[in-house]
C-alpha cells in the first residue's frame, strides 16, 4: 500500500483543482480512486463534502478546513492543471533554478548556504531545510537526487570536526563539491545521504518509495558492485587478513586486560549478577560476586562517582536522541500538513531527558 502513496496524493491534487472548476463528478472520481491506492483522511473529507452539497474550495485545498495545527501542504502551480494525468512527476521553474544553483556551488559551505565560520547548530538548520526541499520524493526537477546527495555530503563533511578542518586547509584546492572522483576523495562522507537523511527526521520521507535514487547514483553504484567480476581466491585472503589480524589483536587485548569492576546493565554472561546503588544518586549498576571484599572505602567512593558520570552521560546521548526525532517529526507534520504524524510527535515521550532533568534537579537541590 505504501508504493500507491504517490499516486494518491496526485490524484487527490487533480481532484481539487476539478473542484475549483466546478466539475465535482471528476473529483469525485479520482478522490475514489484515491482511497483505493491509499486511504486518507483528505480524501474522505472530501468525498463527504462533496455528498453533502458539492463543496467547492477555492484558491486551492486544505486539507481539513478550521482545524489548527501543523501548516497544510498547497499543491504546485503545476498540480492545478485539471488536464494533468496522475502519473506524471512535475516540477516548478523555481525548483528547476535551485538545483541549479546547487550544482554551480563551488564548496560545501555555498551548497548548506551558509558562512565558513557557521556554527553547528547553524548547519543543522540549513540542512534541515535543504533536505525536505531537495528530497527526490519532494522534488521531482532534473538533477534533484544529485543536488540531495550533494547537501548530505556537505552537512556530513561539516559536521564533522576533523574532515571540516582538514577540508578547510585545502583552500583553493577545493574541487567542485557537486562533482564525483579521485581528487574528491578525501571528503567522502561516512554515511549516506538516506540514512542521514532518516537520522534527522526519525526514520524516513513522509511519502517515500522503494524507488528512491531510481535515477541517481546511489543505484548505479550498487549496479556497478554488482557487476564487478569476482577476484581470485588469494586476492581476497589478501582483502581479508587485516580484518583477520585486527579480531584476533582484539581478542589477545580483552583476555590481557582486566575487565570493569561494573556495569551499567545486568550482564550474567560477564559475571555483573549483584545489584547495588550509589549512595548519592541511587543509580542502579550491577557487579561481580567479589565486589564487596574488593573495593571499599575510597575506592568505593570513587568508583560510585564514575558509574553516575557514565549515568548522566548515556541519558545526555538518549535525550539529544528523543529530542531530535521528536523535533524532526515535528517538523515533518508541519511541513507536510499531516496531522496524525503532528499529533504523535506531541504525545511522544522523552524519558531519559526527563530522568536527566530530576537527576540535575537532586544535584543542585
Amino acid at each position: 500500500m505504501e508504493v500507491n502513496r504517490d499516486e494518491a496524493e496526485r490524484c487527490i491534487d487533480i481532484a481539487t483543482a476539478a473542484l475549483s472548476n466546478e466539475q465535482p463528478e471528476k473529483a469525485q472520481r479520482f478522490l475514489e480512486k484515491a482511497q483505493r491506492l491509499f486511504p486518507t483522511e483528505k480524501a474522505k473529507v472530501l468525498l463527504e463534502m462533496i455528498a453533502k452539497n458539492g463543496f467547492t474550495p477555492r484558491g486551492g485545498h486544505s486539507d481539513f478546513n478550521g482545524q489548527s495545527g501543523p501548516r497544510q501542504r498547497q499543491p504546485n502551480s503545476d498540480d492545478t492543471r485539471p488536464e494533468a494525468k496522475p502519473s506524471e512527476k512535475s516540477y516548478t521553474a523555481d525548483q528547476l533554478d535551485s538545483v541549479r544553483r546547487i550544482k554551480q556551488c563551488k564548496d560545501f559551505y555555498q551548497i548548506l548556504g551558509v558562512q565558513a565560520d557557521a556554527s553547528e547548530d547553524e548547519l543543522k538548520r540549513s540542512y534541515r531545510k535543504l533536505a525536505l526541499k531537495f528530497h527526490p520524493d519532494k522534488n521531482h526537477a532534473p538533477g534533484a537526487t544529485e543536488a540531495f546527495k550533494a547537501i548530505g555530503n556537505a552537512y556530513a563533511v561539516l559536521s564533522n570536526a576533523s574532515k571540516r578542518r582538514q577540508y578547510d586547509q585545502c583552500g583553493e584546492e577545493k574541487t567542485n563539491p557537486s562533482s564525483s572522483g579521485p581528487e574528491n576523495e578525501n571528503f567522502e562522507p561516512d554515511i549516506s545521504p538516506e540514512d542521514l537523511f532518516n537520522m534527522f527526521f526519525g526514520g524516513g520521507y513522509p511519502s517515500s518509495s522503494a524507488s528512491m535514487y531510481a535515477n541517481g547514483r546511489m543505484r548505479n553504484q550498487r549496479r556497478d558492485r554488482r557487476e564487478r567480476p569476482r577476484e581470485g581466491g588469494f586476492a581476497l585472503f589478501v582483502q581479508v587478513m587485516p580484518i583477520l589480524i585486527l579480531v584476533i589483536v582484539s581478542a589477545l587485548s580483552q583476555i590481557m586486560v582486566n575487565s570493569p569492576p561494573y556495569s551499567l546493565s545486568y550482564r550474567p554472561s560477564a559475571g555483573y549478577t549483584q545489584k547495588r546503588l550509589t549512595m548519592s544518586l541511587k543509580v542502579p549498576y550491577y557487579v561481580g560476586e567479589h565486589f564487596s571484599r574488593e573495593i571499599t572505602g575510597l575506592n568505593l567512593k570513587n568508583l560510585e562517582r564514575t558509574v553516575e558520570d557514565d549515568f548522566i552521560s548515556n541519558l545526555r546521548n538518549n535525550c539529544w536522541k528523543e529530542k531530535q526525532q521528536k523535533e524532526g517529526m515535528l517538523y515533518r507534520a508541519r511541513y507536510f500538513g499531516d496531522n496524525d504524524l503532528y499529533q504523535r510527535a506531541q504525545r511522544a515521550r522523552t524519558p531519559s531527558c526527563a530522568k536527566l532533568s530530576e537527576i540535575t534537579a537532586s544535584l543542585h537541590g
